[in-house]
């Protein structure tokens, strides 16, 4: 749950400590920002770390805690940037445009694959949810349609045939949700 988390916020992060950045914020008061902010995960996972810094603790190490508590590629490269920033004075800024880039391509990737993969849903689901419950209606109303023609088909019990109707509607129930919940499953969760 937590690298989901991650993954839906860490693009967001990125830009936003690219404008700050950019815009001649130091990294801290970047952090400091993200962690009032409403970034999830990382945003208390930043406050964490912004306590830990008020009290006294090196930024390096406190990063170095928050790498391993990360569970997200794209957020332990977010903050191996930032460590990379801290112990060598890297260019951070450019170094976070370019992570922020790869994972737009990535995303939009994902969604395009989302889309080819749920293309046959909506046809799947009106023809099992409109042919079924024609069919089932028929096959309930046959005794009615067949009166007289019991030597050729046999007898045919209403009860019976209302029981597998239902039955019928409840598979058929039962499938769309089936159906649903597959295409619900593959949501990239962007």
């Amino acid at each position: 749950m937590r690298s989901l988390d991650e993954s839906r916020e860490i693009l967001y992060v990125i830009r936003t400590l690219d404008v700050l950045m950019g815009s001649g914020v130091g990294l801290e008061a970047a952090i400091h920002s993200i962690s009032q902010g409403g970034y999830g995960i990382i945003s208390k996972d930043f406050a964490v770390l912004m306590e830990n810094i008020n009290k006294g603790k090196p930024m390096e190490r406190e990063l170095r805690a928050l790498l391993k508590k990360a569970e997200n590629d794209g957020y332990k490269r977010v903050i191996n940037t930032m460590l990379n920033n801290v112990t060598q004075n890297t260019d951070i800024i450019e170094t976070l445009r370019k992570q922020g880039e790869r994972m737009e391509e990535t995303r939009t990737e994902a969604v395009k694959e989302y889309i080819e993969e749920l293309g046959g849903v909506p046809e799947t689901l009106l023809s099992i949810g409109m042919i079924g419950p024609i069919i089932l209606s028929i096959l309930g109303i046959a005794p009615q349609l067949m009166e007289g023609a019991e030597e050729l088909f046999g007898t045919m019990n209403q009860g019976t045939i209302m029981t597998i109707v239902n039955a019928g509607l409840f598979f058929t129930l039962a499938g769309m949700a089936m159906i649903g919940l597959k295409a619900h499953t593959k949501d990239p969760g962007l």
